[in-house]
């Protein structure tokens, strides 16, 4: 893996400026303007953009800055100005494209507050968005209380937001009064709103690293203003701080979605050896059988099920330290490996639900921690799903970090659930594959919530959840769970390719799967979950996605409908290159949501039922 990262920092100007005399940077392509402005009652940012129609004012940032116990973080005059641009290259693993670059106009803004203290905010300006954070070396050892920040949009624009929880697990809810089925008004990042006809805004934080907390955003107070707020309301600032990155991903729905602003940000990789970091689809036990792991029988079933469809792994997941009929932990990993099938197991983190199922309280410990992934590195298991988590403290941050080096050690890929969100932390930590942070498939288990409104909630991850790292959805469903679906065969194969995660977590139980036609198996074989590039073909949120995705020399193209109605999406196939491509398509059957229309021909427009899907398998000739 290429980990060389280049930031060129040419040009460092200071200048020293008076006060209210706005100051203007635009994105290496002119689309974008930021203007910087000093007043007596402090600083503020407004990022306008040049659409078709003219120039738009996108958001306003009204106050920036931090607080601290101690009354600093008032008062800012301006020093000077850092000018800059910053350049990246870089190379994934995992994600939606596996080489990346970007450039940014930076500019950091150096301020003196009323009592002599230095706090710098730097400002990079990409085509594709904004981000900033603040910095300084002079307030070690003081409690910080919070930061000004705020997004400050028009009222009654479109957005896109999910109510604040822990676990972000919950719907983006279509909205323009800020509101949408939210009593506190607090917002779970990222959050996307459409301030244009043709221009949306994703919010969201990036590089959130040792020592630091997550935030939320909450609009209690204005429904048009969305402040920052931080998840641990007072910390002590380390001597050397710089917060999180803040970012404002803006542009078209492709730019936003196709945007690696969020990894762009963030600490380039901290690992000299990934060669043993594979990628891939997980023959998955939960979704059918709640209780599975603690049967060894029912593991064995899905370990054939991988075998059979030639996958490289099976989770075992939770209760595995209770695993009988026949077999315990030990047993399966042998049988698995006797199978060519390579194994990854589950863990409560010990940190909220600490009475749910076990094994508990392993990790917790440094040293039990790394002897534990000795032992099961030693029994040749290759990842480890992590569940259960508290909220974005330091604390807890601290705690997933410390998870994510520790498996490092032991070449353990890792997957959080019942977690965070990423942050970046797939760059730095290329181990790290997938976290959940969704409402996703698994729900079909828990209540009937999902049943009516998957089809939209799947059109609205594309542009929220997704954009900003991988997805443990856990996809496909042909057969139903406690709760039954009522999308498409079609819509539910589609959610493999829509969906992006390094480790694509398959629902269904195995004869899902082993009754579909054989090309529809062989797909599953197949299947890639890291990308060469991944394109928008088209969509909108809660209504439709098309997306394009490239492993090699290889396109797979999924398209879901979110409505109830039928609808026929144009699909322009130029992005390919050229005719000569051999393609295998998969349907909706017109009345048979459970039948599949396969073909060979690449549409000008697909057909999708109602709830439907499509999916095509486009290779050179």
């Amino acid at each position: 893996m290429t980990k060389r990262t280049t930031h060129l920092l040419c040009g460092l100007v200071m200048l020293m400026l008076t006060a209210c005399h706005p100051q203007q940077v635009t994105s290496p392509d002119g689309k974008l303007i930021l203007n910087h402005t000093l007043t007596s009652e402090g600083a503020s940012l407004t990022l306008h953009c040049l659409t078709d129609s003219g120039r738009v004012q996108i958001l306003e940032i009204p106050t920036v800055g931090i607080t601290t116990e101690q009354g600093h973080g008032t008062g800012l005059s301006l020093k000077g100005i850092r000018k800059g641009i910053h350049k990246v290259k870089y190379t994934m693993l995992t994600g939606k494209r596996r080489q990346c670059s970007n450039e940014a106009n930076e500019r950091t803004y150096i301020y003196e507050d009323s009592l002599g203290v230095e706090v710098r905010l730097v400002t990079r300006l990409y085509n594709d968005g904004l981000a900033f954070r603040y910095e300084t070396e002079d307030l070690g050892g003081e409690v910080v209380t919070g930061e000004h920040t705020q997004f400050v949009f028009d009222a009654d624009i479109k957005r896109w937001t999910q109510p604040y929880a822990v676990g972000y697990e919950d719907f983006y809810f279509a909205n323009t009064d800020g509101k949408a089925h939210n009593r506190s008004r607090k917002w779970n990042m990222p959050a996307l709103f459409q301030p244009a006809n043709s221009t949306y805004v994703l919010l969201a934080e990036a590089n959130v690293l040792r020592d630091q907390c997550g935030a939320y955003l909450s609009n209690a107070e204005d429904e048009s203003v969305y402040q920052v707020k931080l998840f641990d309301e007072r910390f002590t600032c380390p001597a050397v701080w710089k917060s999180p990155w803040r970012l404002a991903i803006v542009g078209s729905l492709s730019d936003v979605v196709e945007s690696t602003l969020v990894t762009d940000v963030s600490d380039p990789c901290c690992l000299d050896d990934t060669s043993w970091i594979k990628p891939g689809v997980v023959s998955w036990i939960y979704w059918a059988h709640n209780h599975g792991s603690n049967d060894y029988q029912i593991v064995k079933q899905y370990v054939d099920f991988a075998d059979t469809l030639d996958l490289p792994y099976v989770l075992i997941d939770a209760e595995w330290d209770v695993m009988g009929n026949g077999g315990t932990l030990p047993d399966a990993l042998a049988y698995s490996r006797e199978k060519g099938v390579n194994s990854m197991i589950w863990y409560n983190s010990s940190t909220a639900w600490i009475s749910g199922p076990g094994p508990g309280y392993r990790l917790n410990d440094p040293d039990r921690r790394d002897r534990e992934f000795a032992w099961i590195s030693d029994m040749g298991v290759k990842g480890i799903k992590v569940d259960f988590f508290g909220a974005d403290s330091i604390g807890m941050i601290n705690y997933y970090l410390d998870i994510l080096e520790t498996a490092a050690k032991h070449k353990l890929m890792v997957n959080f659930h019942g977690a965070t969100i990423p942050r970046g932390w797939q760059r730095t930590y290329p181990h790290f594959m997938t976290s959940e942070a969704v409402y996703g498939a698994e729900w079909y288990n828990n209540n009937g919530r999902l049943t009516p409104n998957a089809a939209w909630h799947n059109c609205t991850l594309p542009f929220t959840r997704n954009v900003i790292g991988p997805m443990d959805y856990t996809p496909c469903a042909f057969t139903d769970s406690q709760h039954p679906h009522i999308t498409t065969h079609a819509h539910e194969l589609a959610l493999t390719i829509v969906f992006e995660s390094a480790l694509q977590h398959l629902a269904d139980r195995p004869s899902g799967f082993l009754e579909q036609p054989a090309v529809v198996q062989q797909l599953i074989t197949g299947l890639p979950t890291a990308w060469d590039d991944t394109k928008l073909l088209s969509g909108y949120p809660g209504e439709w996605v098309a997306m394009a995705r490239r492993s090699g020399d290889t396109w797979y193209v999924g398209i879901i409908n979110g409505l109830d109605t039928e609808q026929s999406i144009p699909v322009d196939w130029r992005f390919l290159g050229g005719d000569d491509c051999r393609a295998t398509t998969f349907g909706d059957v017109e009345g048979e949501p459970r039948a599949w229309d396969i073909n060979t021909l690449l549409p000008d427009s697909v057909n999708l039922a109602p709830r439907g899907g499509f999916v095509a398998v486009i290779a050179r000739k």
